[in-house]
């Protein structure tokens, strides 16, 4: 096989992986996380082992689900982290475009990070033993070196600053993600609300940290 037929193969295998992750999606936004492989297997009209060569198991699809999603929310958050704003301003929105995107596709959320609250469906053998910590921490853990990076290149914070961005990043990841976890499933309060009482706790030592010579800020 040459270099010209397998470049085609490859491009088809993509092309039909993407196809089968929109179906998935389509499932999931119904169903959240109930949405079984049949489900997805029926959505895609495929078979449920056809499913299975190309993710593996749910965990696969979970997987492949979870970083078309979160690359998707990290580049919303990095532009609202570089948009032209005082600093303030530049985290409420980042903040803001954490909660926007859970308010939008709450079931997609919620299949991401509770998929055990959604039980197998009768005959779904292999989603048995899921196990959502093994699969939503490294969701969460790449948000947070993410925006760790994002804080060192930023702020000027002396000569411990890389290790205090990776405490500042996870930090702040955590807390959105508890903080939405507890709105979304309560709404106690809107989501404006939420957004300026999270800005608040961070109005610290963020607030006074120098920007970097050169930098665009934070």
């Amino acid at each position: 096989m040459d270099t010209t037929q397998r470049t085609e193969q490859q491009r088809s295998a993509d092309r039909r992986r993407r196809e089968l992750l929109e179906a998935a999606d389509r499932v999931v936004l119904r169903e959240g996380p109930h949405a079984s492989m049949n489900a997805i297997a029926a959505e895609a009209g495929i078979t449920k082992p056809i499913l299975y060569r190309h993710f593996g198991d749910k965990g696969g699809l979970y997987a492949a689900l979870a970083q078309r999603h979160t690359d998707a929310l990290l580049d919303s958050l990095r532009a609202a982290l570089d948009a032209p704003a005082e600093r303030r301003r530049r985290v409420e929105a980042t903040l803001d475009t954490y909660l926007a995107a859970i308010e939008a596709r709450p079931q997609v959320y919620r299949f991401l990070m509770h998929p055990a609250e959604g039980a197998p469906a009768p005959g779904d053998q292999g989603e048995q033993g899921f196990d959502v910590g093994k699969h939503s921490a490294p969701l969460l853990r790449r948000m947070g070196e993410e925006l760790a990076q994002v804080i060192e290149e930023r702020l000027d914070l002396g000569p411990a600053g890389q290790r205090l961005a990776r405490v500042w990043g996870h930090g702040i990841v955590g807390m959105m993600h508890a903080a939405g976890d507890w709105w979304l499933g309560e709404r106690p309060c809107s989501r404006a609300e939420l957004v300026h009482g999270l800005a608040d706790l961070l109005w610290g030592r963020l607030a006074v940290a120098g920007d970097r010579a050169g930098g665009p800020g934070f």
